[in-house]
């Protein structure tokens, strides 16, 4: 079963801010490879939820879609939906990470 994905608000700031991180520092190549690589992860989150790692800590679950970038999120089995939290850049502070949590 395939389980519909929800953005929400903090996701895609995050996930627009790690693309202007990378184009800022890298280029535009680069950008699209990020972006292509978001697709593939949601894709195969999208078939198996469990994928990530979950932290009994922040309750909720983590997926390493690069060495820079880990994407949390949690999910609803009976209403087969992902809620994706954060996009997170693995070189900012931790600390700051359960704030947007």
């Amino acid at each position: 079963m395939i389980y519909e994905l929800k953005w929400q608000p903090n996701s895609e700031i995050t996930y627009y801010e790690e693309i202007d991180f990378i184009f800022l520092k890298w280029n535009f190549k680069e950008v699209l490879k990020f972006q292509d690589l978001v697709n593939k992860n949601l894709k195969r989150l999208s078939k198996n939820p469990e994928i990530g790692i979950f932290n009994l800590k922040i309750k909720a679950y983590s997926l390493v879609l690069s060495k820079q970038t880990t994407l949390y999120y949690n999910f609803n089995l009976n209403s087969k939906i992902i809620d994706l939290y954060v996009f997170w850049n693995n070189s900012k502070n931790p600390d700051d990470l359960t704030k947007l949590l």
